[in-house]
């Protein structure tokens, strides 16, 4: 009975994940022709490369943004995956279909160029961010800079600020000056808003917490916060003093309560918190507080 469960559901998973994408193409089309494009302001990466590129040569977007990305999706495929690569292109098929359908469509924001930057910003990272949760990407420059990260001694989200400075260059000589900062900084807003719906507004983060006192801050951490917990051995290095290490995952809204138990309670504890994209398993569900 499971094992026929698990086998319907995973078919129903692949279809709501490729409507997702697809839906997050959909909406990133929107942004650009009802928001960015009418005002003269790009968005980066092969994106903003097809948007010059229409702009100087009279080409369809969509058919640019679908051969520039040609390369960068093999990349993916090499580099991260098969179902990455499918997913990538279906998502980046919907944007370029999409930009053909809605070329025009009337444009929502005009003259107010601060508006039309966040407002842009906002829509196409809320569009680009629901396709990357769902398996698929809609701009090829993240996979160059994966692969660039791996041959260069520089981090993933260096090299992608790096490309994109060549991409807004480019937006300049179509655009002037003015469009590529408000393009700079429409992008800008999209990557925040990405992060924001890849990992959901509450987002989760780790405590490890090195501490005398264990069982009080774990005893105490379940009580007020309803989470679990754990805990290692550690010594000092130079003193090689016996410690407790405690490792606890909360939610980011949580934050502000765990530091006042663990300052209550052992104010020397030593306390490293981490960033976590996703949870998943173990008894993260919170228990009841009474």
């Amino acid at each position: 009975m499971n094992q026929s469960k698990k086998q319907t559901s995973a078919p129903v998973k692949i279809i709501s994940k490729v409507l997702l994408v697809m839906i997050g193409a959909f909406i990133t089309a929107y942004g650009l022709e009802a928001v960015l494009i009418p005002n003269n302001v790009s968005d980066g990466g092969v994106t903003g490369i097809s948007i010059v590129g229409s702009q100087l040569f009279g080409l369809p977007l969509g058919m640019l943004i679908g051969i520039i990305n040609i390369p960068f999706v093999w990349l993916g495929y090499k580099q991260i995956g098969k179902s990455f690569a499918i997913y990538s292109v279906i998502g980046i098929a919907s944007l370029a279909v999409s930009t053909t359908l809605m070329h025009h469509v009337p444009t929502i924001i005009e003259g107010d160029t601060l508006l039309i930057t966040v407002v842009g910003g906002i829509i196409i990272g809320f569009g680009m961010g629901l396709a990357l949760r769902n398996g698929g990407a809609l701009d090829g420059i993240d996979m160059l800079a994966v692969l660039l990260s791996r041959k260069l001694p520089f981090g993933t989200s260096d090299l992608i600020l790096f490309l994109n400075m060549f991409v807004f260059i480019i937006v300049s000589t179509v655009f002037g000056l003015q469009g590529a900062i408000l393009s700079a900084l429409a992008y800008f807003i999209a990557s925040k808003v990405i992060h924001i719906v890849e990992e959901g507004l509450s987002g989760s983060k780790t405590f490890k917490i090195i501490t005398k006192q264990p069982d009080i801050i774990i005893e105490t951490i379940r009580d007020r916060l309803g989470r679990g917990a754990t805990y290692t051995d550690v010594y000092g290095g130079y003193s090689n003093e016996p410690f407790k290490e405690i490792t606890c995952v909360i939610n980011r809204m949580e934050e502000s309560k765990i530091k006042d138990i663990i300052q209550q309670i052992d104010p020397n504890a030593f306390i490293i918190v981490y960033d976590v994209a996703e949870v998943k398993g173990g008894t993260f569900k919170k228990k009841d507080i009474h």
